[in-house]
């Protein structure tokens, strides 16, 4: 699998379908780039609109299998398909997801920054909504687990194991 979704080089630059500028390079489960003749992870597609369900469940598999940088592509495009008044949910989740690649990549400090913030605009979401459960996600729960992650992550100083950090968006019962 290259994990190009359709990129291509054209005139020494990657290039989408369209014509426009992108990154044709394989990823790694991380999303770290890779030489091009390297074997990677087949890409999320991007522009996919998901039913609110279908993106939770997508993102938990791919959180689940220690694949973040994926699970942050299925919300960002629940984040720019979705109603206006849920984008700052899935903003906040697919900040969850990245904060969670950055402490998996071994930047601690990112990772930590990046999950204290999408922890806050999950809990600010819910509190102007006062919908704590949408979806189902435990958005307390899942609050408590990165604010516990960045602190790990700043007092270890190394990279974090994504699959063992996954988070449980439904919460740990489910």
């Amino acid at each position: 699998m290259s994990g190009t979704s359709g990129a291509r080089r054209v005139g020494g630059r990657d290039r989408d379908t369209q014509g426009r500028a992108r990154n044709a390079r394989p990823r790694d489960g991380l999303g770290r780039p890779l030489p091009y003749d390297a074997d990677g992870v087949e890409r999320q597609p991007e522009g996919v609109v998901r039913s609110p369900e279908e993106t939770v469940a997508e993102a938990q598999a791919l959180l689940d299998a220690g694949k973040p940088f994926h699970a942050h592509e299925v919300f960002e495009d629940a984040w720019k398909s979705g109603p206006e008044d849920e984008r700052a949910l899935w903003r906040g989740l697919a900040q969850l997801a990245v904060g969670l690649t950055h402490a998996a990549r071994g930047n601690t400090t990112g990772g930590a920054r990046l999950l204290r913030r999408g922890a806050g605009a999950a809990e600010e979401w819910a509190s102007g909504t006062g919908r704590t459960r949408p979806y189902g996600i435990d958005l307390p729960e899942l609050s408590a687990w990165a604010r516990e992650l960045a602190g790990v992550a700043e007092r270890e100083g190394t990279a974090i194991s994504a699959a063992a950090w996954a988070p449980r968006l439904r919460g740990r019962d489910v």
